[in-house]
């Protein structure tokens, strides 16, 4: 767990780090498993990290966690502050700390980058006792289910006979919905928002485009590069199209219309930056770079594009039939790369399965990424699911 941080009342003189209502200053932690671990594929690594956050405290009974899953670009960092000089905080902390929708003073919260990341978890980036040089495409292909077992380990040394729910949007959705239907007796409840029992045709090719930006780019050398190096122009292009996939043309329009850059050249014909889209796309492009590793972009889109529960079950109906948890699913209108119907699906199914669900669609046009930012109706459905105290007796009508 992380260390308590007192607070001050909040004052305009208060640093940010110190809001009453934050986790403040954060440690990440390191669990290292030493047991050999087979993958879905058959591959074994002789071990694994994952690195985590904890906020909060574990109660007497073990049975108040909630863990965080995140999206494909997300990490272990979900809420709180590394240091006083940070410019941001996790990436949920809006939704996570003390009296928020996830409260930090009633649930230990869990969050670990999944297996396969670049963050601090074993992943492509890490290196191979056996070569003392970075896996590469040598790391066994990972899925979600395998992400998933790897967390149920954490869980294990951490403790916790019993996970309050488990949360997570897009990516994190998926995994939030596995830890149900693999452990079905350790999960209480799932909220899975933005998500999709298995990627549409369009959502795979556009990982596709990403993968081949990627790969087609010499310094990518077959996933062989240095820690320093690799297909940064690859990675940035594929961070660009993803992103848009994350948006919606309602929100890009009303942030960016066809405003041009105040240094954009009067001659447009030139290809240099012109419009202020292109240089957020370009400025998304590099600051991913700088956190994320080509490699494990390439693996972890090919376990979203490989997910696919009615496959694997024989259908979504039969993939939920042990499933003890009540689940709540939120989809967002404006979501066009994981649209409501697949939100819905998801929900209907889980009912013609004869469990306990709901379906909370909201209205938004900020696209995929809804899930993510602020949003007082969220925060509200949020915490009303997780802090009532009793489930209700069958399901919601969709």
């Amino acid at each position: 767990m992380t260390d308590d941080v007192e607070t001050a009342p909040a004052t305009s003189a208060t640093p940010r780090y110190l809001a009453p209502n934050d986790v403040g200053l954060v440690t990440p932690r390191d669990f290292v498993c030493t047991q050999p671990f087979t993958f879905k594929s058959g591959q074994i690594l002789p071990g694994f990290t994952l690195r985590y956050e904890t906020y909060g405290r574990l109660n007497a009974t073990r049975d108040n966690a909630v863990v965080i899953c995140h999206a494909l670009s997300g990490d272990h960092h979900c809420a709180g502050w590394h240091s006083p000089e940070d410019r941001k905080p996790g990436w949920w902390n809006n939704l996570i700390g003390p009296g928020k929708a996830v409260d930090t003073s009633r649930f230990f919260v869990i969050c670990a980058n999944v297996l396969g990341g670049c963050q601090g978890s074993t992943g492509p980036s890490s290196v191979n006792p056996e070569t003392g040089r970075p896996y590469g495409v040598l790391f066994p292909f990972v899925t979600i289910r395998d992400m998933v077992r790897a967390q149920k380990l954490l869980l294990d040394h951490l403790g916790v006979a019993e996970v309050h729910a488990t949360i997570g949007g897009s990516m994190g959705g998926m995994l939030a919905l596995l830890f149900a239907i693999e452990y079905p007796h350790l999960v209480r409840r799932v909220l899975a928002m933005a998500t999709t029992g298995r990627e549409s045709a369009q959502a795979i090719a556009f990982n596709e485009v990403g993968r081949q930006a990627i790969m087609q780019d010499p310094a990518w050398n077959r996933g062989d590069y240095p820690r320093d190096g690799g297909p940064r122009v690859g990675l940035a292009i594929a961070r660009m199209m993803a992103h848009i996939t994350y948006l919606s043309d309602a929100s890009m329009d009303r942030k960016f219309g066809r405003r041009k850059k105040e240094t954009a050249h009067q001659d447009a014909y030139t290809f240099d930056i012109q419009f202020e889209v292109e240089s957020y796309l370009r400025h998304q492009g590099q600051s991913f770079i700088n956190r994320f590793d080509a490699n494990s972009y390439l693996y972890i889109t090919r376990a979203l594009d490989q997910f696919d529960l009615a496959q694997a079950y024989g259908s979504l109906e039969r993939a939920f039939s042990g499933v003890e948890a009540e689940t709540l699913v939120v989809g967002f209108t404006s979501d066009w790369l994981f649209p409501p119907e697949q939100n819905r699906q998801l929900a209907l199914a889980l009912l013609r399965a004869g469990k306990r669900a709901s379906y909370a669609e909201l209205a938004t046009d900020l696209g995929h990424d809804s899930f993510l930012l602020e949003s007082e109706e969220l925060y509200a459905l949020v915490r009303g699911f997780l802090e009532r105290d009793q489930p209700y007796a069958f399901a919601y009508e969709i």
